[in-house]
């Protein structure tokens, strides 16, 4: 029973978070009636989820042990995204210098994991058998993939003649990415407090205790 609550309690909590990213461009487009521009609604709360992200990955990283080269790696791969999504900040100093910083970022991450390479890939890999990763996944697709093709300006320009309106071209493509950059919130989030519940319900448990569980969830799940 508990474990039925708990999945649609996270359904809710994910369902919240896409009525973010829709109010968010309705405030853009109905409201501010200014577009979607650098300093929008929609873009700061892009950055602040992102922003949440990066964190939560790095507070998973600071504990000895779990997933710490890992998460760390995965903080500075969302931390680029970051960065880049913040690039008006960084033009302030020079055109393009997001560049520079995402590049040391991704730097001092790879870094950080070269040390212990198996341990990296290891870690990856755990991450990788939870369920969590499915939805992440998912949202990288929208966030790289799918909103770049079906943002492609010609698509648009063909579908709209000579109706065509950038800013409809825009927010399809800033709802696909928001939508994703939600997905992965969720699925970290997912990841995090699962992980956090289960150290809490072995927290007098012997130490391989929470291993062998997440296993036997693991393996009675068929190994998905």
């Amino acid at each position: 029973m508990a474990f039925v609550l708990k999945n649609i309690l996270a359904f809710f909590a994910s369902a919240f978070l896409v009525v973010i990213t829709l109010s968010a461009l309705y405030i853009d487009i109905a409201w501010l009636q200014d577009g979607i521009k650098e300093m929008s609604a929609t873009e700061i709360v892009q950055e602040l989820m992102l922003a949440a992200t990066v964190m939560l990955f790095l507070r998973y990283g600071s504990r000895p042990g779990e997933i710490r080269q890992g998460a760390v790696l995965i903080a500075g791969f969302f931390g680029c995204m970051l960065i880049r999504e913040m690039d008006f900040l960084f033009d302030q100093i020079r055109h393009g210098a997001w560049v520079w910083f995402a590049l040391l970022t991704a730097l001092l991450s790879i870094g950080y994991c070269a040390r212990k390479p198996v341990d990296t890939a290891r870690q990856l890999a755990r991450f990788m058998r939870h369920p969590a990763y499915g939805m992440m996944f998912s949202g990288l697709l929208c966030i790289l993939v799918f909103s770049r093709l079906f943002g492609m300006h010609f698509l648009w320009q063909q579908l709209m003649q000579e109706g065509y309106d950038r800013l409809v071209k825009n927010m399809v493509e800033e709802g696909v990415e928001f939508f994703g950059y939600a997905l992965c919130l969720s699925s970290t989030c997912w990841y995090f407090f699962a992980g956090a519940w289960a150290r809490g319900k072995f927290a007098d448990a012997p130490s391989g205790a929470v291993m062998q569980y997440q296993y036997d969830r693991h393996a009675s799940s068929g190994g998905k």
